[in-house]
């Protein structure tokens, strides 16, 4: 018989298995204990999970209207007893546990063990904030303990390129899971801290399960960390992970990406600031300039009124001014001088006997002296007549007392 006639696809393959399944009986309603892992709450209400042992693990979902009828919030590490059905996924051809029911067992294995680390470390004071270093604003060498291969440090170089270009990245590649990932991880830390040259240390990788993250849990790697002489930021799995490193670094990041983002400040951000300070820098200038112009043009006024140029020629106007008056003052005397001058030369003139001489008039002169009277002469005197344009001498032939007036 030729096979080819036999021949199925893949949904048919599918399709078959998903009815061995599901006609076994055992497999119809089954109770499987387990410790949840890659445990994820996805937007529709349904949760979507690993149950694990030791040895073995099995996907596992349960729809929205059985998760809402669970007393307790499922998470990562936790033991419960799961009850339910196994089906396969046809599309995937995946093999699941379709969960209708789940009870808390407790706490499993890893995260009781990671309780355990974190109280010892907190009660050692290695998660206080007083011993956390500051992370420098603008470094100039950054170093990365991840692995070289991971999305994560690509993240965190594309973010870093794109921020603060200047920046220099030193990358120490490490394991970030599995037995062997805590020693490497410390030796990243403590290669760069010999090294010395570095301002700031990233450590982490990308999200994974609790298994996956289990590393950075390492008591010694926190011990590493919190003994770094330069600042770690520690960027473990996603915003929901949070692993002993976290806290015995001195800056949690909630993913590498926003590791490279505290890491670096934004050029464009720097560029902008920069430029709103040279702003005010200017205007600040230009009000201190104003100011110290208007300050030194007050001064140099009062300099200028103050110097011995400007004192003389103050005494010069000063003079001038003065001057002026005495002459304008001089002037007022002399013309009422003047004034007063011909008043009395005016009156001299009409009590000058030369004036009246002058009108026809003759003066009498005995001895030198001017006769006023008759009284004063006698017969045969000598006397002068004054005229007014000469003298001439006379005798007195008689002399008539009587007054005329």
């Amino acid at each position: 018989m030729n096979m080819k006639d036999f021949s199925l696809s893949v949904s048919e393959v599918n399709r078959y298995v998903k009815s061995l399944i599901e006609s076994d009986a055992c497999l119809s309603e089954i109770t499987v204990r387990g410790e949840i892992s890659n445990l994820k709450y996805h937007s529709s209400g349904h949760i979507y999970f690993t149950l694990k042992d030791e040895e073995s693990e099995i996907a596992a979902v349960m729809f929205r209207a059985q998760a809402q009828r669970m007393t307790f919030r499922a998470d990562n590490g936790m033991k419960v007893t799961a009850y339910g059905r196994v089906s396969v996924y046809e599309k995937s051809g995946r093999y699941q546990l379709y969960v209708s029911a789940m009870t808390d067992d407790g706490a499993g294995a890893l995260y009781l063990e990671y309780k355990r680390l974190y109280e010892k470390l907190r009660a050692e004071g290695l998660f206080d904030e007083s011993r956390k270093k500051l992370i420098p604003k603008i470094p100039k060498k950054i170093g990365i303990v991840t692995s070289p291969t991971g999305a994560a440090v690509r993240d965190m170089l594309n973010i870093t390129g794109r921020r603060w270009p200047a920046a220099e990245i030193l990358i120490y590649p490490s394991l970030v899971q599995g037995a062997d990932a805590p020693r490497t991880l410390c030796q990243g830390v403590e290669y760069l801290n010999a090294d010395g040259t570095c301002d700031v240390i990233i450590i982490g990788r990308g999200g994974g399960s609790v298994e996956d993250l289990w590393a950075f849990n390492d008591e010694t790697l926190a011990r590493t960390v919190a003994a770094s002489h330069i600042p770690v930021i520690s960027a473990v799995g996603h915003e929901v992970d949070f692993t002993l490193c976290d806290f015995a670094a001195d800056k949690r990041a909630p993913t590498p990406s926003a590791a490279a983002e505290i890491a670096v400040p934004d050029r464009a951000d720097m560029i902008e600031r920069f430029d709103e300070a040279m702003e005010r820098i200017d205007i600040c200038a230009s009000r201190l300039l104003e100011r110290k112009g208007a300050m030194l043009r007050n001064r140099a006024q009062v300099l200028e009124m103050r110097s011995p140029k400007a004192r003389l020629e103050r005494i010069r106007q000063k003079l001038s001014y003065d001057s002026s008056r005495i002459e304008k003052a001089a002037d007022r005397v002399l013309e009422r001088s003047r004034a007063r001058l011909y008043a009395l030369s005016q009156s001299l003139s009409a009590m000058n006997p030369l004036a009246v001489l002058g009108r026809g008039y003759s003066a009498l002169e005995k001895d030198g002296k001017i006769i006023g009277k008759a009284a004063e002469l006698e017969v045969h005197d000598r006397v002068s007549i004054l005229l007014s344009d000469g003298r001439a001498d006379a005798e007195i032939l008689s002399v008539d007392k009587k007054e005329i007036i």
